[in-house]
């Protein structure tokens, strides 16, 4: 993709089960989603990285591979940040219901 420099993807044991976690570094003008998007129409689905996080650059080992030990963790729940409080008695309900299960 345009303004890509690096990228890696490592698979990740997030919320119980493993994920592809993809980092890219490089335009200031990146976005995680974007990048999702563009590579869903030209990957299948299971190829696509279930988060992308861009960093202002990837961490390298003294050799100058790519550390994926000094990789930052994605947040673990990262739907949280655009979810909506209930809006009614009934979503209230609903909201505990699941909660509970």
């Amino acid at each position: 993709e345009p303004g890509v420099r690096d990228s890696v993807v490592v698979a990740q044991e997030l919320g119980g089960s493993r994920q592809l976690v993809g980092y890219v570094s490089g335009d200031d003008a990146l976005d995680g989603a974007g990048l999702r998007a563009a590579l869903g129409a030209v990957l299948p689905d299971y190829m696509v990285p279930s988060r992308v996080m861009v960093l202002p650059q990837l961490p390298l080992t003294p050799n100058g591979k790519i550390d994926r030990k000094a990789l930052p963790q994605p947040d673990a729940h990262p739907a949280d940040a655009q979810r909506v409080a209930p809006r009614n008695p009934t979503e209230a309900a609903l909201a505990t219901i699941w909660a509970e299960l």
